[in-house]
């Protein structure tokens, strides 16, 4: 039961934003200005942070003050995810000697 939060926590973010574009696709989209590349690059590379990038974002204002700390720590976050994913599997690599 605990493998099947781990699998659903990993992929929330994912998941929020594909629904996101499919539900309100203007509102997804309008951050970037209209184009469809970076929140694809987002949703692949950086998923928390392209979902917070989006629910933060004013139109006509963009991201001020606090809000950009939000953004900082939702980064630092999809890194710590991928460091610990590939720490975790680092025995998995041909020519790894553990220590």
């Amino acid at each position: 039961m605990g493998c099947l939060f781990v699998v659903f926590a990993g992929l929330f973010p994912r998941f929020a934003d594909i629904i996101l574009w499919i539900a309100r696709p203007h509102m997804f989209l309008a951050p970037f200005d209209g184009n469809w590349f970076w929140p694809l690059l987002g949703i692949i590379f950086l998923p928390f942070t392209t979902l917070m990038y989006v629910i933060m974002w004013t139109p006509a204002v963009g991201l001020q003050g606090f809000e950009w700390f939000w953004i900082v720590l939702a980064v630092l976050l999809d890194i710590s995810h991928a460091v610990g994913s590939g720490y975790a599997n680092r025995d998995r690599v041909p020519g790894y000697a553990p220590a």
